[in-house]
């Protein structure tokens, strides 16, 4: 089974083929819109070609909801959520869905984030996508309220998660935690470190990406 992994930038890229170097990746560009359309066109390029993708993994490096995520550790994903998609109103944020239209939460097989989890030593939990990083203590603590269980924020994963199920492919996030979520410290951030841990957790991930089956579960 052919596996794709969409990452935001080369640099993460990089890291993740120094760990795996027999799977397929490629840097989409920052933001859902940018990783939705790399997506979809990598998708549908390999089933005209005849050689399908079964399995497509968001991934790269993020922030991390203390002291669940500290930085340094690595998470997989048990739902991606989109988690700004919606709209403010005088009551608070409403979802998209409560609107009536779309989806705004993915949940990638269990069997796989468990396997996923035991081979890597990864945390799992809810891996967040927003449009605009948190940049405060206040806005941190209104997506942890919002989304109990969520571990990481990051930019991707949902446009990943998406072009992949207008396909019917299966869809998983693996992040590397840099910084915390919260008020934007340059000093505070580990990018080497994360990258050094989405190395490592992709060289154990591996062999389960390329073994597993969807038609098994």
């Amino acid at each position: 089974m052919r596996v794709l992994v969409v990452t935001a930038v080369p640099a993460e890229a990089e890291a993740v083929a120094a760990g795996a170097p027999g799977l397929e990746v490629t840097a989409a560009g920052v933001g859902p819109a940018a990783a939705a359309a790399a997506t979809a066109r990598e998708l549908t390029a390999a089933a005209l070609g005849g050689r399908p993708y079964g399995l497509v993994v968001s991934a790269g490096i993020g922030g991390g909801f203390l002291p669940a995520a500290p930085v340094g550790s690595l998470a997989v994903s048990d739902a991606i959520v989109a988690a700004d998609l919606g709209a403010e109103t005088a009551d608070g944020f409403v979802r998209v869905t409560d609107l009536g239209f779309g989806t705004v939460r993915h949940e990638p097989p269990a069997a796989l984030v468990r396997d996923l989890a035991a081979a890597t030593g990864a945390r799992t939990g809810a891996v967040l996508t927003v449009s605009t990083v948190t940049g405060s203590a206040a806005r941190a603590t209104e997506l942890a309220a919002r989304h109990p269980g969520a571990l990481i924020e990051a930019m991707e994963g949902f446009g990943v998660a998406e072009a992949a199920a207008a396909q019917g492919v299966a869809a998983v996030e693996i992040r590397a935690v840099s910084n915390p979520v919260g008020p934007r410290d340059r000093s505070a951030w580990r990018i080497g470190d994360a990258l050094a841990a989405l190395t490592d957790g992709f060289g154990k991930a591996a062999p389960v990406l390329e073994s597993w089956n969807p038609y098994d579960h």
